[in-house]
């Protein structure tokens, strides 16, 4: 659950930054520098799932649970869509609030559905896969701290 819990974290700080960075650059290569941080994201992303694989030493019954949970914490394959920067702009500080927490609501959403297939796929796991399954999701949690510690 922490695993996911902190690529969705790293997932947020990442639009956060390329939000600024966007503002900084205009929209045409906000969205070609949105599109690369994504790739660069999910390559990382699915790189880690390989290497946690392998260290967990899945047994053939446990396949098919590994399976499950790699589909449900999947990075999409595009980037979520970006509001009009015209439109929200043109938008009150209320206005603003809201759809900021109606895309808080979303996020939420998500990180509910990868925390639940985490958990089931944790259930799956011996003793000794869920201390390497703690131990990666803390390294990697550590990485994700470091990383947003650089951007601030």
């Amino acid at each position: 659950m922490k695993l996911i819990r902190n690529t969705l974290i790293a997932a947020s700080l990442l639009a956060g930054l390329s939000t600024l960075s966007f503002a900084q650059m205009g929209p045409a290569a906000g969205g070609e520098h949105m599109a690369k941080m994504h790739e660069h994201m999910s390559q990382r992303h699915a790189q880690h799932l390989t290497d946690l694989k392998t260290q967990l030493k899945l047994q053939n019954e446990q396949e098919a649970a590994w399976a499950t949970f790699t589909q449900a914490v999947q990075i999409p394959a595009q980037a979520p869509a970006r509001p009009d920067r015209a439109a929200f702009d043109k938008m009150s500080t209320p206005e603003r609030l809201d759809q900021m927490q109606a895309h808080r609501a979303k996020m939420d959403v998500q990180m509910q559905k990868h925390a639940e297939a985490t958990k089931l796929f944790y259930g799956v796991l011996n003793t000794e896969q869920k201390k390497v399954f703690d131990s990666e999701s803390l390294r990697f949690m550590h990485g994700m701290r470091k990383a947003s510690h650089r951007h601030h």
